[in-house]
């Protein structure tokens, strides 16, 4: 069994889409990041770095009876869990370079960027300069999104991968994003497409509110 330490965010959502996908059974573990239940002792124990998500496998490398296997970072969680099973990670190589490509792309482009756009419309709406810059970027970041997928069905190309799980609860916020998708025809297509999955949809509902 599979613990995952998670709360409502694009981040945490990653990890339980690809849960979802897979097929693995997992139990859910809230930590609510509104009351800084990050910074609970028994949560920085599994991570000193105070983020979620985290993992504990009763089955993964090394674990024992008395002490699961712990990993943190989100990035690091979909990788492990596709070769755990097999599954979301192409193995013919061009595609797999492309789909860790796109991996790398959403986890120190998207992620970071998207996160800066959502804390100044979210906490600093009046602050010009932070709004201009990181929104600026936001749009840049789909445009290339929109390239690539104007080019292959996913991200990695024809087949679905952890590429595409990690960067649509990401997109799944555009609202928050000032998007015109009349220029973005190829990640509306995309994102339309992803979210009819079942797995996507019992995913984004991790945790219940």
């Amino acid at each position: 069994m599979i613990t995952l330490h998670t709360w409502s965010t694009p981040n945490g959502r990653k990890v339980s889409i690809a849960l979802e996908e897979l097929g693995l059974p997992y139990q859910v573990r809230t930590v609510n990041i509104g009351k800084d239940e990050q910074f609970d002792p028994a949560f920085l124990k599994l991570n000193s770095n105070h983020k979620i998500p985290v993992i504990e496998d009763d089955q993964g490398p090394g674990a024992t009876v008395e002490q699961p296997f712990v990993l943190s970072e989100s990035g690091a969680i979909l990788l492990y869990l596709a070769e755990r099973t097999g599954k979301l990670m192409p193995t013919e190589p061009v595609a797999r370079y492309a789909a860790l490509q796109w991996l790398m792309f959403q986890m120190g482009g998207v992620g970071p960027m998207f996160g800066q756009r959502h804390h100044f419309r979210n906490q600093a709406p009046d602050e010009a300069y932070g709004m201009q810059r990181y929104t600026k970027e936001t749009h840049r970041l789909y445009k290339v999104l929109d390239q690539r997928l104007g080019e292959a069905t996913h991200l990695a190309g024809d087949e679905y991968s952890m590429a595409d799980i990690a960067t649509y609860p990401w997109v799944a916020r555009w609202q928050w994003h000032d998007l015109d998708w009349s220029a973005l025809p190829n990640v509306k297509r995309w994102f339309d497409a992803l979210g009819e999955r079942p797995g996507v949809q019992r995913g984004m509902a991790v945790p219940v509110p």
